[in-house]
């Protein structure tokens, strides 16, 4: 009898409808050596008879068995499966998922060639509620490459993160020998199983293929062990199953894999139980806090500074069980960025709340200094609002909360005006409706407030379209506008309580308003029909539904949504380019410029407009801004916002465009129309085809990147190190590339040039503008982009302690610090004076020439800072993973640097408080040898040749 190759375990119960679905996608793998194990877990609906007809279908391929009673898990039928498998491999796969088409031979192909026990690929969550069916890559990070490592040691993260146990391929001999069963009769039985197969694995590979979809249903009926959380078994058998894993990973003694884990369970597991809890009762927190707290007792204490900062507060303040505190720190847990609590001062320092700070323990939790409430715009910060009472009668609702008063930013003799706005989540030139607040009062660390609305009076819904109505409270305060959520919390609010209203369309499809708590806690309304509808019988709703009026108003309301979605979306606007806007005459003298992709006014574009300025060139001067409004922009140039109509029209007529990064790589450029691509910096890092990741694309997105860098009609190199790496990593023709340097850096070339004159170095404005003490050293950090696991954007975090870094040398130093443009950071109050924030201006060139020294990384600064000669410092703490793990680098940074490269924080300090000796004088040489390496065109004219070549000339 043939073995087969993979032996796939599909469980189901009571999911007769889907399990065929499941059973169909195991059967069409492209792997023939497939057979299929059914394990029904004794459903009560004719699950068991759908899979013996599958089985006799496909007799040699499917066979169907049955549990003797249902086991209320997952647990006992998987255990069920694999002891009744014949393949060589197990694989699992629940009735209401689907496994990738190749998911079979992958992970066989892997297990085969690296003779690994257990073989993991990547999962994608499809979310069946979406429109267009969303999906999200399960933890894709982990599955960047194809690798295999001995122990689970040496990636914790896979056993951190990726717990499921159904992306994964296993020797069955393996689960035999290790006798690896899933623990039956309690929840979250993935957890233990994936920890014990990894733990147990003598060689584990992961694969960058897609080999699972799960199939995620938020609207389901039956909802799943994951969306019961408020059931505190539910809890319980979670915190059962963490101290199992706890208690093997302590028996193999590993301690770094624990500690790795704890962090997880205080950012993902406990997380997902604390954002239910203001909906919840005293007896469930009670029990709640009773479970948690044991186990968070046992949590390694350096978890806590490894998670952001809510979680460890929530955390700690479930330990403490202040539910005082508690409950507006969850609710800023569940709407990141909500500013729920008035917070405490103490020593120049800001805490969540002024309890608790008697422990060393307490005040490095709670201490929120980071976050800068203190000093950023009142009207930036997302202030708490909740209710304190609800009530409905007679078609008119009576509401009445509080506002946080963060430290009392709000002053007692401050101008307060209130409205309540009811607005449509969706609408077809909808109203919302704004009523006055009756009573508004200061009341110390809140403002409270108290309205009432006539809602059949105040909202006309149209009835159809706009189902759902969000409740905010807009304050303003001294005419500054704050926009508030209104979040119900512990405040009763019944769903008899709904309102009468009158559509503007028909009351057939809803004459009430009926309040409801959003899955973040906050107020809304949904249309439902009542009264005069609900006395209709069923006929008459469906066939007045189903009439010619209604049928046309459905249809064109479709039309209009459609129509305006269509409108605003990417091909519509690509159409309208290449069929209307291209068509239109190229207008000579319109320049549209741009600077990292509409983000900023900086770099070389800015020093090309501003010399086009200088020399009063005749020219229509168009900068493109990315977000909502633009800050820092010329005012004698048009605005257009990136990807608007204005913008493609601008790019469609210009004569010329100019920018350091790149356009729209599908906006096809017009014979007629120049592209000056100045570029953003000279490269360490490796770019374009040279990039691991664009390497693996396939042949049509090669062809397409191609097509959009063959736009370049000019690109700027600052010296042949640039030709070598970007022109061969872009593929440019020869002629194309402009050995005239950077435009951005003819400012440093000249400020080099007068302090070499004079024996002076002048600092300029800017110092004063930063409040910058004149006796003291100016120190500049400017490290590269850092993105989170999965590439994406995060908030910035220092490597090294700031508020140490002050402490030593602030008496002597300014320390400012610079982000990249995708990062932001946020600095302790501690530290003000000492250490400034200058992420926000857009050009980093004035604040090169304002320090006295650089500290960076990998960052292209670095090139540019060069031309001062004077001294850098490279903390590169990271090294091994960026040069080699991540895209890697066209040279050491180790063997070129111009000035020491140190990896921990007390080399770092060292050479700082050693500066002019060890990074200056020692690397002088260094420098000048770097500059003719790197800059050899950077001559300080680059703005004043690139205008005479393509703008003063004749004609031009």
């Amino acid at each position: 009898m043939h073995v087969p190759d993979v032996s796939v375990v599909v469980i189901a119960y009571n999911d007769a409808e889907r399990l065929p679905t499941a059973v169909r996608s195991v059967l069409e793998q492209t792997l023939h050596g497939v057979e299929v194990v059914i394990v029904d877990d004794r459903s009560k609906d004719d699950t068991f008879e759908v899979a013996r007809a599958l089985a006799a279908a496909h007799p040699d391929r499917v066979r169907a068995f049955q549990l003797p009673r249902n086991s209320g898990g997952c647990g006992a039928p998987r255990n069920h499966g694999v002891r009744q498998a014949t393949g060589t491999y197990v694989m699992f796969l629940d009735s209401d998922d689907e496994l990738e088409p190749n998911a079979c031979r992958n992970m066989l192909d892997a297990a085969e060639s690296t003779g690994a026990d257990l073989v993991s690929g990547l999962c994608v969550r499809v979310h069946l509620d979406s429109r267009n069916r969303k999906t999200t890559e399960w933890y894709p990070w982990l599955y960047a490459r194809t690798r295999t490592i001995e122990s689970i040691t040496e990636l914790s993260d896979l056993l951190v993160f990726d717990t499921l146990s159904t992306n994964k391929c296993y020797r069955r001999a393996f689960l035999l020998e290790q006798g690896l069963e899933f623990p039956v009769g309690i929840h979250y039985e993935d957890l233990l199983f994936s920890a014990q197969a990894y733990v147990a694995a003598r060689r584990i590979t992961l694969i960058p293929n897609h080999v699972y979809y799960w199939n995620v249903q938020e609207g389901a009926a039956a909802k799943s062990i994951s969306n019961r959380r408020h059931e505190i078994a539910n809890f319980a058998h979670r915190m059962e199953i963490h101290r199992r894993v706890d208690a093997l990973l302590e028996s193999r003694g590993y301690e770094e894999l624990k500690y790795r884990k704890d962090i997880k369970f205080l950012k993902h597991d406990l997380v997902l139980h604390l954002r239910d809890l203001p909906l919840l009762g005293d007896d469930y927190r009670r029990e709640f806090a009773e479970l948690a707290n044991g186990y968070l007792a046992e949590i390694d204490p350096r978890a806590y500074e490894e998670v952001q900062r809510m979680h460890a507060v929530c955390a700690y303040l479930l330990s403490k069980e202040d539910w005082p505190n508690l409950l507006p720190a969850t609710d800023a847990l569940t709407n990141a960025g909500r500013l729920t609590s008035p917070l405490a001062e103490r020593d120049g320092r800001i805490y969540w709340c002024a309890e608790h700070l008697d422990t060393e323990q307490g005040r490095a939790i709670l201490d929120v200094s980071s976050s800068q409430y203190d000093s950023r715009p009142l009207a930036s910060l997302a202030l708490g609002n909740r209710l304190t009472s609800y009530e409905a009668r007679d078609g008119v609702v009576r509401l009445a909360g509080r506002v946080v008063n963060p430290l009392g930013r709000i002053a007692p003799g401050a101008r307060l005006s209130a409205v309540l706005e009811f607005s449509a989540r969706r609408s077809v030139g909808g109203r919302t409706a704004r009523v006055p607040v009756g009573t508004l009062r200061h009341a110390g660390d809140r403002i409270e407030w108290e309205g009432e609305v006539d809602v059949a009076r105040a909202v006309r819904p149209l009835g159809v379209i706009d189902a759902v109505w969000d409740v905010r409270l807009i304050l303003t305060v001294d005419g500054r506008r704050l926009r508030t959520r209104v979040s119900v919390g512990g405040t009763a609010i019944d769903e008899a309580d709904g309102l009468r209203i009158r559509p503007r369309l028909t009351t057939l499809v809803s004459d009430r308003f009926v309040p409801e708590v959003t899955r973040k806690g906050n107020l809304s309304y949904v249309l439902a029909a009542e009264g005069r509808a609900a006395v209709r019988t069923t006929a008459l709703i469906e066939g007045a539904m189903q009439g010619q009026a209604a049928r046309l108003t459905k249809t064109g309301l479709r039309r209009l949504l459609k129509a305006r979605k269509d409108l605003d979306s990417g091909e519509t606007k690509l159409r309208i380019y290449d069929r209307v806007y291209r068509r239109l005459p190229i207008r000579k003298g319109l320049v549209v410029f741009e600077s990292h992709l509409g983000k900023q006014y900086s770099d070389s574009p800015r020093a090309i407009y501003e010399e086009m300025r200088r020399q009063g060139v005749p020219f229509e001067g168009v900068w493109s801004y990315a977000g909502a409004e633009p800050t820092g922009f010329p005012e004698d140039a048009t605005l257009v916002k990136r990807w608007s109509r204005p913008y493609l029209r601008a790019l469609a007529q210009a004569e010329f465009w100019i920018d350091n990064q790149g356009f729209p790589l599908r906006l096809t450029k017009r014979p007629g129309t120049t592209y000056i691509q100045t570029w953003h910096g000279t490269a360490l890092k490796r770019m374009g085809f040279d990039e691991p990741h664009t390497k693996a694309r396939g042949q049509a997105a090669q062809a397409s990147f191609q097509q959009a860098l063959d736009r370049f009609d000019h690109f700027l190199i600052r010296g042949e190190h640039d030709r070598r790496t970007l022109g061969r990593a872009f593929r440019l023709r020869d002629e194309v590339l402009l050995p005239v340097g950077y435009p951005r850096n003819d400012g440093l070339s000249a400020a080099r040039r007068a302090e070499t004159a004079t024996g002076r170095r002048e600092r300029g404005p800017l110092a004063a503008e930063l409040g910058i003490d004149p006796d003291k050293r100016v120190l500049l950090y400017a490290p590269t982009f850092r993105s989170a696991p999965g590439g994406k954007v995060r908030a910035f975090r220092a490597p090294f302690d700031i508020e140490e870094f002050a402490d030593r040398f602030g008496d002597t130093h300014t320390l400012l610090i610079r982000t990249h443009y995708l990062n932001s950071v946020s600095l302790p109050p501690s530290v003000r004076g000492r250490v400034v924030d200058v992420s926000h201006h857009h050009d980093v060139a004035p604040l090169l020439a304002l320090a006295d020294g650089l500290i960076t990384d990998y960052s292209s600064v670095m090139f540019d800072y060069g031309l001062l000669d004077r001294p850098m410092v490279f903390f590169t703490y990271d090294y091994e993973e960026y040069a080699k793990e991540n895209r890697g680098t066209y040279f050491d940074l180790k063997e070129h640097a111009p000035g020491p490269v140190v990896t921990t924080q007390d080399e770092l300090f060292s050479v700082v408080a050693d500066l002019h000796n060890e990074a200056d004088i020692k690397y002088a040489t260094a420098r000048r040898r770097f500059n003719e390496d790197f800059s050899e065109y950077d001559r300080g004219d680059a703005a004043r040749r690139v205008v005479a070549m393509f703008f003063t000339r004749s004609g031009k």
